[in-house]
C-alpha cells in the first residue's frame, strides 16, 4: 500500500497548527486495490492541530473523480467535495475501533492517514451514480434508447377491459 508519503512525523513539530497538501490519484486508489474510479483528481488539505496530550486532525477534500454511470455506464465526472476530523490520542496500545478517534501508543513519533483519506473520498461519492446528461435529458446513449424502449406501455383504463370481479369491489368504495 503507498502510505509512506501519508506519514506525518509529528514528534518534530512544535505546538500549534500545521499544515499538509496532498494530491490523490488513481495510483492511491490502486494501492488499495480499489477500482471503481476510472480517473482520480483530488486534492487533500490536511491541518494537525498539535497540542501536549493529543493531535487534531481536519481533513479537507476536494476534487473530481471519473466514474461510470449506474444508468448507462457512461463515464462521467463526479465532483466531490468531503470533509473529516479526526483526533489522535495516546494510550497503551492501538485502537482504530472509533472512526473519529484513533488510539496510537506512547512511543509513536508518526502517524499515517492514509486509510482515512481513502474512506472519506471513497463515501463522497454518491451511492447512486446518475450521469448529469441523464437526469437533464441531453445525454443521447444506446443504454438509454433501449431502455425507453423496453419500458412498460401505459394502459388505459377501459370500462369495457375491466375484470367483472373488480368492478364489484368498487361499487364498495362508492358505497357508503
Amino acid at each position: 500500500m503507498k502510505k509512506k508519503e501519508f506519514s506525518i512525523p509529528f514528534s518534530g513539530l512544535k505546538q500549534g497548527k500545521h499544515k499538509f497538501d496532498y494530491v490523490v490519484n488513481n495510483e492511491f486508489f490502486e494501492s488499495f486495490e480499489y477500482t471503481e474510479f476510472n480517473d482520480v483528481d483530488v486534492n487533500v488539505h490536511v491541518s494537525l492541530n498539535k497540542l501536549s496530550t493529543m493531535l487534531e486532525f481536519e481533513l479537507e477534500a476536494k476534487g473530481t473523480v471519473n466514474i461510470d454511470c449506474d444508468i448507462t455506464s457512461e463515464p462521467y465526472d463526479q465532483e466531490i467535495i468531503s470533509y473529516l476530523e479526526l483526533v489522535v490520542k495516546f494510550g497503551d496500545e492501538y485502537n482504530d475501533d472509533n472512526d473519529e478517534i484513533l488510539i496510537i501508543p506512547h512511543g509513536e513519533h508518526q502517524v499515517n492517514i492514509a486509510q482515512y483519506v481513502y474512506e472519506m473520498l471513497v463515501l463522497a461519492v454518491p451511492q447512486k451514480r446518475i450521469h448529469p446528461g441523464v437526469e437533464d435529458g441531453t445525454l443521447d446513449s444506446e443504454a438509454l434508447k433501449r431502455l425507453e424502449a423496453l419500458q412498460p406501455k401505459e394502459r388505459k383504463e377501459n370500462e369495457d377491459n375491466t375484470d367483472p370481479r373488480w368492478d364489484a369491489l368498487k361499487k364498495l368504495i362508492t358505497d357508503k
